[in-house]
């Protein structure tokens, strides 16, 4: 059956609902690096947001195009969807090499692969749920104790089962009347920039926070299994956290056995120059979600899981997937990965990152209602004044051939593939200052 790009949207709204959809139809052949086609219009935009920050090439990479090799692998893995919890491939030997070789650093050895940024989420807390009823047993407590997450405040964590109750974003609607269980949430003490003129309140914030978790842990030290986070809170308004205040909650998880947890299925996988956001934070944690740009998602856990017998990354099928991940998830990552290692794509996401940084500085000193212009590589964001009037930009910028989306509040975020360019960063903001009411720019 073929299928005229005409119909696509007339089908998508008879099968599904499609309202929050983006009105274009994105030619899958034509689209280039971040330059988006409408198969319909024919129409280019230039892409910022890199498929909600889950493309780190962009489209139709030449190197991945033209890799004949990669390719076939590709068609091996989708002619036939293989079960990889339980069926060994040399596809999958091959990605797993190349995975441990970029992405998987030593202090953090074990490995879990599934479909899915909230399943990779719920894997980790289970993996913590164990750890912690094991502790107790060990202690003396007979019950299955140890079954909370602390979390934060405006996190974003996924739409699942036990994610729901701790996903709080400023859109209710993600998790209104889904049940939810009754776990410890703190305050997420975020970084007003630029950081030198609020020094005093983050770190007042920052005190707050950590008083509300110490309350918790003494109220509920044997219930709380881990502090989940996102190292950069991505949905919740693009916040950073200070080092001191992430080193302070990792004292406090060493003192209360309870295992720290970085989400960093958003900020993961090189957009802030470094493969994981946190290994320019001075904290490691014991274990990490991943997923979005590594196409494939999952769990990686450092050695603090061994000081119980049995954790869930050597007892077989303790955690498990029929899929075990995606294998041509798996098969296309290889590849990626190796490209951007051949290409330095983590040194250019922190080379135009910062350029990008710097326009939007220069952006918000000009424009009265832009503030708070922060990021890490091109991991960036902006608040506007008001949710209207965020909601108009971001409008103007598709109808006007850019994708960036919202965020938080009334913020607006980046999320480019790590292969644009300086002069895309500047074609893409010169847009952007252009969409800007005039009447909120100052001369």
């Amino acid at each position: 059956m073929h299928i005229n790009p005409e119909q696509v949207r007339d089908i998508f709204g008879r099968h599904m609902n499609a309202t929050g959809m983006m009105p274009l139809v994105l030619d899958m052949r034509r689209s280039q690096g971040v330059r988006l086609i409408d198969e319909v219009t024919g129409k280019s935009y230039l892409d910022f947001f890199g498929f909600f920050a889950s493309s780190m090439l962009g489209m139709n990479h030449p190197k991945l195009e033209s890799d004949k090799e990669a390719l076939e692998r590709i068609k091996d893995a989708a002619l036939n969807k293989i079960a990889n919890s339980d069926i060994q491939t040399t596809h999958m030997a091959r990605f797993l090499n190349t995975f441990g070789r970029i992405a998987q650093p030593a202090s953090l050895p074990y490995a879990f692969f599934i479909s899915g940024g909230a399943l990779a989420v719920e894997n980790a807390l289970k993996a913590a749920f164990d750890w912690k009823v094991r502790k107790n047993l060990a202690k003396g407590i007979s019950s299955e104790r140890g079954q909370q997450v602390m979390h934060l405040r405006e996190a974003f964590h996924g739409r699942s089962g036990y994610t729901l109750s701790l996903t709080n974003t400023s859109d209710p609607w993600k998790t209104r009347y889904f049940p939810k269980f009754d776990w410890p949430r703190i305050l997420n003490p975020k970084i007003t920039f630029p950081l030198s003129d609020h020094l005093e309140q983050v770190e007042r914030l920052e005190s707050q926070a950590l008083e509300e978790a110490k309350t918790y842990f003494l109220k509920r030290r044997d219930e709380i299994a881990c502090i989940l986070l996102e190292p950069i809170q991505g949905e919740g308004g693009d916040n950073h956290f200070r080092s001191e205040f992430l080193q302070g909650l990792q004292e406090l998880c060493l003192e209360n056995d309870a295992l720290l947890i970085f989400d960093e299925v958003q900020c993961g996988a090189g957009i802030t120059g470094t493969f994981w956001a946190w290994e320019q934070l001075g904290v490691t944690p014991d274990l990490i979600a991943f997923g979005k740009k590594t196409q494939v998602c999952g769990v990686l856990a450092g050695r603090r899981l061994d000081e119980v017998d049995d954790h869930v990354f050597v007892k077989p099928g303790r955690i498990n997937s029929t899929w075990g991940g995606n294998l041509v998830d798996m098969v296309r990552v290889d590849r990626i990965l190796e490209i951007m290692k051949e290409d330095a794509l983590l040194e250019n996401a922190t080379t135009v990152g910062n350029h990008l940084l710097s326009r939007l500085q220069a952006l918000a000193d000009q424009a009265q209602c832009l503030t708070n212009a922060r990021g890490r590589g091109l991991m960036c964001a902006v608040d506007v004044s008001s949710l209207p009037l965020r909601d108009k930009i971001l409008k103007l910028c598709f109808r006007n051939g850019l994708i960036v989306i919202g965020c938080g509040e009334s913020s607006i975020r980046f999320r480019p593939a790590l292969t644009i360019t300086k002069a895309e960063i500047d074609e893409g903001m010169d847009l952007l200052e252009q969409m800007i009411p005039t009447e909120a720019v100052t001369a």
